[in-house]
């Protein structure tokens, strides 16, 4: 476990959070999205289920939400998060997996998780749960002693998201996760590289680059070598929000 206790914004009342991912990648990502967000610490990261549960009934940590990963080396979120209510520990959880057998998300949803994103995501449909979740957050804590029904459903209710169109027409979700895992693998990647890996069309592969560019998950970069027009290769992002990106 990584103790990390650094503002995402200058406000003192920003919400704690623990990120639980094996990947550091995934974790770096994290940050990256709390802090193009802002109003959110990241209080500790951890990369296995055994410190998760440390961090997560610890509590000097103060910990107001976690981003829980489903599947590690050494157990599962759910058991993480078993462990925590077991020990009367009510911080609130986004569950954040590439995991999508019903039975664990509704699971998940029974131990108390109050959202389940599925990766692959884009930055939009993290920042609308996450935003979801302050709303949450700031209407529960204003409450005080019994609420009124109006108040309860007010609070419900900030949970729920519109839905953020999932993958655009021409984007398939088994395609776009081999392509991630491609360049997340080989490192940075020409359209002509990842077709190949694939098995793909060059035209196919740009395709999908190019929608997980916008989607903050890869940079583009000037390839120079040969003589002529610089290729475009793609690496994975390394935490800094690109320029331009959305």
């Amino acid at each position: 476990m990584t103790h990390i206790a650094s503002e995402t914004s200058g406000s003192s009342a920003a919400i704690r959070v623990i990120l639980v991912d094996d990947d550091p990648l995934t974790l770096e990502l994290h940050r990256a999205h709390l802090q193009r967000v802002g109003g959110f610490t990241v209080a500790a990261e951890c990369r296995d289920a055994r410190s998760a549960a440390r961090a997560v009934t610890d509590p000097a940590l103060a910990a107001d939400l976690v981003l829980l990963d489903v599947t590690m080396p050494d157990g599962t979120g759910l058991e993480v998060l078993r462990h925590a209510r077991a020990r009367g520990v009510r911080t609130d959880v986004i569950a954040v997996s590439g995991v999508r057998d019903v039975d664990v998300v509704r699971e998940m949803v029974a131990l108390g998780a109050v959202q389940y994103l599925i990766k692959p995501y884009t930055f939009a449909m993290f920042r609308e749960r996450i935003e979801a979740f302050r709303e949450y957050h700031r209407r529960s804590h204003q409450t005080t002693g019994d609420a009124t029904q109006h108040e309860v459903d007010a609070m419900l209710a900030s949970l729920r998201t519109t839905p953020v169109s999932t993958l655009p027409k021409g984007i398939a979700a088994a395609t776009l996760e081999s392509v991630t895992r491609v360049v997340r693998d080989r490192g940075p990647s020409t359209a002509s590289e990842v077709a190949a890996g694939l098995g793909i069309s060059r035209e196919v592969s740009r395709r999908y680059l190019e929608y997980l560019a916008d989607a903050d998950r890869l940079v583009r970069e000037p390839r120079y070598g040969a003589r002529g027009r610089p290729q475009v290769e793609y690496r994975w992002h390394d935490g800094a929000a690109p320029p331009g990106s959305v």
